[in-house]
C-alpha cells in the first residue's frame, strides 16, 4: 500500500473545496436514501465533516497501530446511530466515487486499490469493536436533566442522571443528543468522577451560531431527556504512577480536568497518595472563570494550586494573557505530566509553549480526536468547538 500516494491524492481532492463533500453526500443519499435519517435534519453544520474525517483517517492508515484504540472507540460509539456493517460499505463506496470524480486521470487502478484496502482496514476495526461492545453495553444511555445552572452569560452547568449505570473513566468524553435536536450529536465531557447515584455534571459554553450549544445553554430545562453515547478518549486520564500534574484548560475544556481533580482528591483521601497538581484555567473575561469558587476552595489543600488566567481584561488583577503562555512561563514543569484541553487553537498554542519551555512532548497529553481536522467521528457527528484562550 502506497501511503504517500494516499496522502497526495487526498490533498488533491481536498483542494476542490466544498464540491467534493457535496458530491460525496449526493452520491451517498441517492444510492442509499435510507441513510439520510442517520444525519441531522439540517446538514448546514455537517457540511464536509464526515468526508474530511474519512479522508484524513484513511489516508493516514500507516498510523493505524498508534490509533487503533481510538478507532475501536469510534466503532463502539457509532452504535448510537444503529450503524450496520453494510452501512460502512455504502459510505466507502461513496468515498471512492468522490475520489474518482475529483482525481480524474490521477485515479489509477493502483490508487483505487490502495484507497479501498485502507478504508477496509479502518472499517473492519470499527465493525469488530462494535460487535464486541454489543455483548456488554447498550448503544446509548438514556438520561434526564435534573438541574441547570447558568453560571455566566455563555456557560451553563447541567446535572444529569442516567437510567442505567454509565461506566466511564474521568477525563473521557461522550456524544450527547438533546431531545429537541434529534440526530444532532455533540461531544461533552463529565466534570466529575463516577458517582454512586450515576449523576453527571456537564459544562457547556455557548458558541455563536452553534445550534447544539445554544439549545443546551439557553433552552434545556430540568426534566428534559437526553441520550449519551459510549465513552471515548484515553489521553486525559489520571496517570497511575502518581506523577505530579500540570493541567491547562481553556473555557469549558476545564470539565475533564475537574473530573481528574475529583478523582485525584478521592484517591488522596482513600490511599493518602501524594501528588502535586497545578491547574491553569484560561478565560477571556473574569466572569467566565465559572468554577473559581470551587477551585479556590480546593486550593486550600497544599497539594493543589489553582491559577485563573484572563486574556481580554487589562484590569484583571491576576494572571493575564493566553493561558498556555501563562502556564509555560510560570515556572519549570520538569518531571510533570501536562494534560491540556480546550479549543484546537488553544491546545496547539499551549503545546508549543510548553515544549518551548522545556517540557518533553511525550509528557504533554491531549485528545487527538478533539483536534484532528476539528472532527471526532466518522459517521454523522462532529464537535462544536469554540475558540477559547
Amino acid at each position: 500500500m502506497d501511503v504517500e500516494a494516499l496522502k497526495r491524492s487526498w490533498a488533491a481532492v481536498s483542494a476542490a473545496g466544498d464540491e467534493a463533500p457535496l458530491y460525496f453526500y449526493s452520491h451517498l443519499f441517492i444510492t442509499h436514501p435510507e441513510l439520510r435519517d442517520m444525519f441531522p435534519v439540517s446538514m448546514a453544520s455537517q457540511r464536509d465533516k464526515l468526508f474530511a474525517a474519512l479522508g484524513h483517517i484513511v489516508s493516514n492508515v500507516d498510523r493505524l497501530d498508534e490509533v487503533t484504540g481510538f478507532i475501536e472507540q469510534l466503532g463502539r460509539d457509532h452504535r448510537r446511530f444503529a450503524v450496520l456493517p453494510e452501512h460502512y460499505s455504502a459510505v466507502g463506496a461513496s468515498l471512492l466515487a468522490a475520489l474518482k470524480q475529483f482525481l480524474g486521470a490521477e485515479w489509477t487502478p493502483g490508487i483505487a486499490a490502495d484507497w479501498s484496502a485502507a478504508y477496509g482496514l479502518i472499517a473492519k476495526v470499527m465493525v469488530i469493536a462494535a460487535e464486541d461492545a454489543a455483548d456488554s453495553s447498550p448503544p446509548w444511555w438514556d438520561a434526564e436533566v435534573t438541574h441547570v445552572d447558568r453560571r455566566s452569560i455563555d456557560v451553563a452547568v447541567l446535572q444529569l442522571r442516567t437510567e442505567t449505570a454509565l461506566d466511564f473513566v474521568p477525563g473521557q468524553s461522550m456524544a450527547m443528543e438533546i431531545a429537541a435536536l434529534p440526530r444532532l450529536w455533540r461531544y461533552v465531557t463529565p466534570a466529575n468522577a463516577p458517582r454512586e447515584d450515576g449523576s453527571l455534571e456537564l459544562h457547556v459554553q455557548l458558541i455563536p451560531g452553534g445550534q447544539f450549544s445554544s439549545t443546551a445553554v439557553r433552552k434545556v430545562r430540568p426534566g428534559d431527556a437526553v441520550r449519551l453515547g459510549a465513552p471515548m478518549g484515553d489521553q486525559l486520564v489520571l496517570p497511575h504512577d502518581g506523577v505530579d500534574l500540570l493541567l491547562v484548560a481553556g473555557g469549558t475544556g476545564l470539565a475533564p480536568l475537574v473530573a481528574i481533580l475529583d478523582q485525584a482528591r478521592r484517591q488522596r483521601e482513600s490511599t493518602g497518595q501524594a501528588r502535586t497538581v497545578d491547574l491553569f484555567h484560561g478565560a477571556r473575561l473574569p466572569w467566565n472563570l465559572y468554577e473559581e469558587t470551587k477551585l479556590s476552595a480546593w486550593a486550600q489543600d497544599a497539594w493543589f494550586n489553582y491559577h485563573p488566567v484572563v486574556s481580554d481584561d487589562p484590569t484583571y488583577p491576576g494572571l493575564r494573557g493566553l493561558v498556555g503562555a501563562a502556564a509555560a512561563g510560570h515556572q519549570s514543569w520538569a518531571g510533570r505530566v501536562a494534560l491540556v484541553c480546550g479549543s484546537p487553537g488553544m491546545v496547539s498554542h499551549t503545546v508549543r509553549e510548553l515544549q518551548a519551555a522545556g517540557l518533553n512532548h511525550d509528557d504533554i497529553r491531549y485528545e487527538t480526536f478533539a483536534t484532528l481536522e476539528e472532527n471526532s467521528s466518522v459517521l454523522g457527528t462532529t464537535n462544536e468547538t469554540g475558540e477559547n484562550p
